[in-house]
């Protein structure tokens, strides 16, 4: 065994690792070691014949979907900081709509759901050691919520930060916490078996989980892809959506050696330009994923560090705030690439209303405005038709939340009549501001109250 995997493996160890989180994690050393690994060339793909679409799976009756799920659990992804837009607490506790987090919607989502099908439900969070405590202090102002015989979330795993030049953990004195990383988000199946979450969920008599991520309001667990699931003793399952333009560097399905699979940006080659092609590879990860859990068990009970998902891998410095600091290279998974390791795995596809993820402040400004309604059970619906607006932010002007708060300081202006809106320079709007249409502004300039942009 080389010496830098060893050693990465032993300063694992001595932190704390569990067998999974090991295995798992010398699968990432591994293949780090074939450059080729985990890249899928376009010209060895083949697009998806069409797929089963959400609106004709039939709908349950109220009894069995009760049965069903009272088993389900929902799972939210909920390890991100937000310091992208600046953010320094978990970007879960950002208001969508004045007094409502994102933590708060989603309880009210899984109440109201609770209360309709006379389930338990349980909610449980996937946290990194800094969203835990700020995230389920916020839960707790939710009391129907928390009262459930689960707990109310598990830690997502770390690993060493390993040296771009010779692959050995990194050493960092100045602030040692910053040698580790997440393994991202395919972490998930690892950290609900190292953390004894996946038996305390089956021990309860929870079959299956809806997992998601936290950022996601559309992301509303649905009765008929849990109820057709069960009937059908599908293994895994993923939603997903036609693509559009806005998809261009997102995940898309594809069928490699028989099996459908996730390529993700990570994946392509260099100098291979099919990955954009909305029209080719149709079919776009929406990350809202269904697992039956007796079945990772099973899974893992033959391969402890699987599913066997390929690798990612991210060059960043190993002080974020200081491009001088080393070069590190973190290695990474997609829970989405489930689909090309569990045998038996399936996709569903869904309307656009089950993807609203909020990444930048550009997804944030079209949350927050009237192009979505959000209802007394959660659900985040949209007003627009079509694929709705697509918002453009000068990211040297807009990058951070404070910046977007000072340039909008009396409201998001209206979008829901907008198809794209895209802003140059520092512009400031003023308030009950509506945009139609394509609508482009270059600033310095300043948008006079009740403007109407067309």
């Amino acid at each position: 065994m080389p010496d830098h995997v060893t050693a990465t493996l032993e300063k694992a160890r001595e932190a704390g690792a569990t067998a999974p989180e090991l295995e798992g994690l010398r699968r990432r050393l591994e293949q780090l070691a074939d450059p080729t690994a985990g890249l899928l060339p376009g010209e060895d793909l083949t697009p998806l014949d069409d797929l089963p679409r959400l609106d004709d799976l039939p709908g349950p009756d109220a009894t069995r979907a009760r049965e069903v799920l009272d088993r389900v659990a929902v799972i939210k992804v909920n390890g991100g900081l937000g310091t992208s837009m600046g953010l320094s607490g978990p970007k879960s506790l950002l208001e969508v709509r004045p007094g409502h987090s994102f933590l708060d919607v989603l309880a009210r989502q899984v109440l109201t759901l609770r209360r309709r099908h006379s389930a338990r439900l349980p909610l449980l969070l996937m946290n990194s050691s800094t969203t835990r405590g700020p995230s389920l202090e916020a839960l707790r102002r939710h009391r129907d919520l928390v009262e459930q015989d689960l707990p109310l979330d598990f830690l997502q795993g770390v690993q060493p930060k390993l040296r771009a030049t010779d692959r050995f953990p990194v050493d960092w004195p100045a602030d040692p916490r910053l040698e580790w990383c997440p393994p991202g988000h395919g972490d998930l199946y690892t950290a609900l078996a190292a953390t004894g979450t996946l038996t305390a969920l089956l021990d309860k008599g929870v079959r299956w989980a809806f997992l998601s991520n936290a950022d996601n309001l559309g992301a509303v667990l649905d009765p008929r892809i849990a109820t057709w699931m069960a009937a059908e003793e599908v293994p895994f399952v993923m939603e997903v959506v036609r693509g559009t333009a806005a998809d261009r560097k997102g995940g898309h399905l594809a069928v490699h050696e028989g099996r459908t699979v996730l390529r993700e940006t990570a994946q392509v080659p260099a100098g291979d330009r099919s990955f954009t092609d909305v029209s080719r590879w149709r079919y776009y990860n929406t990350n809202n994923l269904w697992v039956d859990l007796e079945a990772l068990r099973d899974l893992q009970a033959a391969d402890p560090g699987g599913p066997d998902l390929p690798l990612i891998v991210n060059r960043k410095t190993v002080d974020p705030t200081d491009p001088q600091s080393p070069v590190v290279l973190q290695l990474e998974t997609a829970m989405g690439a489930a689909i090309g390791a569990v045998p038996g795995a399936r996709a569903v596809e869904v309307p656009r209303t089950r993807f609203a993820p909020v990444k930048t402040t550009d997804d944030l400004l079209v949350v927050r405005s009237d192009a979505y309604d959000l209802g007394p059970d959660g659900r985040l619906l949209p007003t627009f038709t079509g694929p709705g607006p697509v918002v453009a932010l000068d990211p040297a002007h807009y990058r951070h939340l404070a910046d977007v708060e000072r340039h909008f300081p009396r409201g998001t202006p209206s979008l829901r009549n907008c198809t794209s809106l895209t802003v140059t320079g520092p512009v400031t709007f003023g308030g009950d501001v509506v945009v139609e249409g394509d609508v482009r502004l270059t600033g310095p300039r300043t948008i006079p109250d009740g403007e109407r942009l067309r």
